[in-house]
């Protein structure tokens, strides 16, 4: 897959977030309990949350400030409000960690 490597996979604990800078762009990385990545825009549109930082399970993650709830594969916060971007996230087999997507 093309996409900008942005990490590895063995700097992000599993059921964690990390955050990189991609292009200007702050992107949170998951890596998921089913050996997954996933990939959001790192900052919560209600007050600026660190969603690298939030609870995350397969599905969502929620913001560690206020307790939105975004879709880790639609970035759509779960209560209507504005959602944030969600990326494809790949890792290669050395472990180096893929984002496409980015405008």
């Amino acid at each position: 897959m093309t996409g900008d490597i942005v990490g590895h996979l063995d700097e992000i604990p599993v059921g964690e977030g990390r955050a990189y800078a991609v292009d200007g762009t702050q992107v949170a990385v998951y890596r998921l309990r089913d050996g997954t990545v996933r990939a959001l825009d790192a900052v919560c549109p209600h007050l600026g949350g660190p969603l690298a930082d939030g609870l995350a399970d397969n599905h969502v993650v929620v913001c560690p400030l206020h307790g939105r709830t975004f879709d880790l594969a639609t970035g759509a916060e779960a209560g209507g409000g504005p959602g944030v971007c969600a990326y494809r996230a790949t890792v290669d087999t050395d472990g180096a960690i893929r984002v496409a997507g980015l405008t």
